[in-house]
């Protein structure tokens, strides 16, 4: 059986992985509630490990960072008043990095993140963080759709076990999926240690 080809591929409007030099990075929903809890992932502590080591490269580098957070309701899932809705420990937005609210998956719904994408002028985004099926990749459709040339770093992403007709469909099924489908036509895919 051959190997199929990607929608990028089919129609010759594939890219090259975004460059950390003169890309902006995108971080998303890297918050304590993913740690523990009904919403905890899989694959976290190496995931939180090459996000940092991507601030860390952004930051030297001088490039901006954008740090997308969750608003839940208070008392709820990620609670903008309680310890849940906080960043993770080593991951928190520095004075002058931008930090953008969102209410919904998209990170661009309701917010000024398009404003401020333009305003910074580069159309390369690196984008990790959680859930990868979930605010990750609607947001990397969402870019597509606006222009935006999105690498996803798949190893600084991670997701959960989901339900599935009465049975669980795997993280590991699940990352994998969703990968695939982001590299198909939204996003090309890179590892930490190829952008820093």
């Amino acid at each position: 059986m051959s190997v199929p080809k990607t929608m990028f591929q089919l129609s010759g409007r594939g890219y090259a992985a975004a460059n950390l030099s003169n890309a902006t990075l995108v971080i998303i929903d890297a918050q304590k509630e993913y740690l523990s809890g009904p919403l905890a992932l899989i694959g976290m502590d190496a995931a939180v490990a090459n996000i940092k080591q991507l601030v860390a490269a952004a930051r030297a580098a001088g490039r901006p960072i954008v740090h997308v957070h969750h608003l839940g309701t208070v008392g709820g899932l990620f609670d903008p008043q309680g310890a849940r809705g906080e960043f993770i420990p080593g991951l928190e937005p520095l004075r002058d990095e931008t930090i953008i609210g969102k209410l919904l998956p998209s990170a661009f719904h309701g917010t000024k993140l398009l404003e401020h994408l333009q305003n910074l002028g580069s159309l390369d985004l690196i984008v990790c963080g959680f859930m990868s099926h979930s605010s990750v990749s609607t947001t990397v459709r969402a870019a597509k759709n606006l222009g935006f040339r999105c690498t996803l770093v798949e190893d600084a992403c991670a997701t959960r076990d989901l339900p599935y007709k009465g049975g669980v469909l795997t993280a590991e099924h699940v990352q994998q999926t969703e990968m695939a489908i982001m590299a198909d036509n939204f996003a090309t895919l890179a590892v930490t240690r190829e952008l820093i």
